[in-house]
């Protein structure tokens, strides 16, 4: 079987969240953050960054996962999600992308 991502783009505040935990309620999967301001700790103003009720509801990955600080490139995250993606397509299919 192939291995199926849905990706949720779109402008910051438009509901792709929601949409996105709606989804994963539903496949019982996991949602992979791929917005770029997401990803730095320090950045909680302009981003739209889920809620800490929105992130109990479904499991987020790359959300505020570094600090500014550190270089990270679209490189790294590229391989980061790949790993990511190959272990949670293990547990379940599709799996979602939201940024």
């Amino acid at each position: 079987m192939n291995n199926i991502l849905l990706s949720i783009i779109g402008p910051t505040a438009i509901g792709k969240t929601s949409l996105a935990i709606q989804l994963a309620k539903e496949y019982q999967s996991d949602i992979i953050s791929a917005d770029s301001r997401q990803f730095f700790q320090e950045m909680n103003i302009g981003t739209a960054v889920p809620s800490k009720q929105e992130l109990e509801m479904a499991k987020h990955h790359f959300i505020q996962h570094i600090s500014i600080q550190q270089e990270y490139t679209v490189g790294d995250f590229e391989k980061d999600a790949l790993n990511k993606l190959d272990y949670l397509f293990t547990k379940n299919n599709p799996q979602i992308m939201v940024g």
